[in-house]
């Protein structure tokens, strides 16, 4: 089970910052082979993220059967491989993709699966790809109110739901809070990510935020990716510090501590 699906039906809830960044983490700080691959085909931006443009294979010339997928595969600068999508590209069959994967599936630890944000048959696709899903919000009703549609296809497609990215949290009383998500979604919240400039400066940098300033966005991350492979990331520095001091371990953290217990070995 290693091809990870990053889910939402609503577009600019940092879907795609999130795969990089996931991506990154797992390779950087737990060593492993991993491929982030553009399943959003009709606006694929995961290799622009990375400072990748018009590349000259693409998955939509994978899933035109005009090449193998092998050779679609770029090797980034961050430590993971990438399989771009196309942003001038003809009609393809996004049900392909599962097939496709399953061809390379056993070079790599894991897969993780940029969807498509919108309700058709490439957010579709993806998820009969995908082992499992992350879906990915932000604390207010409208794009709640999308995840909630996207939690419902997954449950009805019987693809398992990992749990919840919470993104771009200010701590402000007008958010809805993690207790109030999980209790609507029925989804654990597995990491709040909350708004940093620096996460828009790694994006203009085209570097995956993990691996461009710590941050607590950063170590969010860094512990998510341990907890899907069954690792503990031991968070360093002021942080580390700061956490001898705590009375209670945040709800998200108790979610990660659960999820790593049970995929210890898997990877």
């Amino acid at each position: 089970m290693n091809t990870l699906g990053i889910i939402s039906i609503k577009g600019g809830v940092g879907k795609t910052s999130a795969t990089n960044a996931l991506a990154a983490a797992l390779s950087n700080q737990f060593g492993k082979k991993i491929l982030a691959v553009d399943a959003n085909f009709s606006a694929p931006t995961l290799g622009l993220h990375l400072g990748i443009e018009n590349p000259e294979t693409t998955i939509h010339h994978v899933l035109d059967d005009k090449i193998h997928i092998r050779d679609a595969i770029i090797t980034t600068n961050y430590g993971f491989d990438i399989l771009p999508g196309a942003r001038i590209y003809s009609k393809i069959d996004p049900f392909k993709l599962s097939e496709k994967l399953r061809e390379i599936k056993k070079y790599y630890d894991m897969i993780i699966l940029d969807s498509s944000p919108n309700l058709n048959e490439e957010i579709l696709a993806s998820m009969i790809a995908s082992d499992e899903l992350i879906t990915v919000t932000t604390p207010d009703h409208v794009t709640l109110n999308s995840t909630l549609r996207a939690i419902k296809v997954a449950k009805d497609k019987k693809v398992p739901i990992l749990g919840m990215i919470l993104n771009r949290t200010y701590g402000k009383d007008f958010e809805l809070n993690l207790e109030d998500i999980e209790q609507a979604s029925g989804t654990e919240v597995l990491a709040v990510i909350p708004h940093d400039i620096n996460v828009v400066e790694s994006l203009a940098r085209k570097i995956p935020s993990t691996l461009h300033k710590e941050n607590r966005g950063t170590t969010e991350y860094r512990s998510l990716a341990g907890s899907l492979i069954g690792k503990e990331y031991r968070e360093q520095g002021f942080g580390r510090f700061l956490k001898l001091f705590m009375k209670k371990m945040p709800k998200q953290e108790v979610n990660r501590l659960i999820l790593k217990k049970s995929r210890v070995g898997m990877f």
